[in-house]
């Protein structure tokens, strides 16, 4: 219970520092507390530092890149690709897997945001990511350290070791590039149909890829389609309790603000209630905060919720094909190859999903 009241804490905190940084997306300082949010402290500083670094670089990198793929869809296409596995690949098998993360992550929300939105100015769309994110930072690592405060807990006490340095790996290589695949798909998406929003796939699409090399095996289609069921159970499960909440609501900021606090506390029990049900647990915040933190309370609109949790599902749409694909080419490989590749991913060392 007091791990719940903490992240609901540090979710509302955040949703306050966000508008008073008259942030853009209000709803990813909210996410960015949810996930920095750990039992030791000292982790959520870490994370903390990492999660702004890989940001900061991540911006840097879309504002050199943004103004060539606003004039041919080659580069955004080979860009969204290229970088999203750059940083997955670091993900996977880096020393600062968080920062990695981040780097691939923030260029693509910027990327599509950018390419959606193409008359905003692209200077505000990477200060806005940065401030969310500093945003939920600071308010998670405020109550992180408060809490360390109030229960005595030395915040330094329980320093895990660092991760060991990772040497190149082909397996790892070649799970960053199926997402990237499916990642650009996403500029092109975008330029056939207009979809709005499409940033939160290119979410689904890095955030499901990441598991431990080590059990990748020659496909990664099983352990990554069963984090797309779990995220497609949460979300949906997330979405429908939101969706009712927002009805329920009509357009009180109070009854808004109560049920996104239930909806934590629920998607926190279940992250925390055990392994079958953390990732699920997880994804019904996401869901929750995605669908009913709005970018200003004053003007809610329960269609951008809806187009947000929309473009969830276009990223497993597009994620699994690839997947497939890859698998159905790994059934073609000898049995000598098979067996060296898995002997390299258990080599590798075990990436913390995010």
């Amino acid at each position: 219970m007091a791990d719940e009241i903490a992240c609901v804490l540090s979710v509302l905190l955040a949703i306050v520092f966000a508008h008073l940084a008259d942030a853009r997306m209000v709803s990813w300082a909210a996410v960015s507390a949810l996930v920095l949010l750990k039992s030791d402290t000292f982790e959520t500083l870490l994370r903390g530092v990492m999660r702004m670094v890989g940001t900061l670089i991540g911006a840097g990198l879309a504002l050199l890149v943004i103004p060539f793929a606003l004039d041919s869809l080659a580069v955004a296409v080979g860009a969204a690709g290229i970088v999203g596995a750059l940083g997955l690949y670091g993900m996977l098998t880096g020393r600062r897997a968080y920062a990695w993360f981040l780097f691939g992550l923030t260029f693509e929300i910027i990327l599509l945001d950018k390419l959606s939105n193409p008359h905003l100015d692209t200077m505000e769309f990477a200060r806005t990511r940065v401030v969310e994110v500093a945003a939920g930072t600071l308010a998670c690592v405020v109550v992180s350290l408060g809490a360390a405060l109030v229960t005595g807990k030395g915040w330094l006490a329980n320093r895990k070791p660092r991760p060991e340095r990772m040497r190149w790996n082909r397996h790892a290589a070649r799970h960053a590039a199926q997402a990237g695949i499916a990642l650009a798909l996403l500029p092109l998406l975008q330029a056939l149909t207009g979809m709005p929003e499409l940033y939160q796939a290119s979410i689904t699409i890095m955030a499901v890829m990441i598991v431990p090399v080590a059990g990748l095996g020659q496909s990664g289609l099983a352990p990554v389609s069963r984090r797309l069921l779990h995220r497609a159970i949460g979300c949906l499960a997330g979405g429908l309790l939101a969706i009712g909440i927002l009805l329920l609501a009509h357009g009180s900021i109070a009854v808004i603000i109560a049920g996104t606090c239930f909806g934590l506390v629920v998607g926190r029990h279940l992250e925390t209630g055990g392994s079958a049900t953390n990732y699920v647990g997880l994804q019904f915040s996401i869901a929750i905060l995605t669908a009913l933190v709005p970018d200003s309370y004053s003007s809610i609109e329960p269609g951008l919720a809806m187009e947000r949790l929309g473009s969830i599902a276009v990223g497993m749409a597009l994620l699994e094909p690839v997947l497939l694909g890859w698998h159905f080419i790994a059934r073609r490989l000898s049995p000598v190859e098979g067996k060296e590749t898995a002997r390299e991913a258990s080599e590798a060392p075990m990436a913390k999903v995010a």
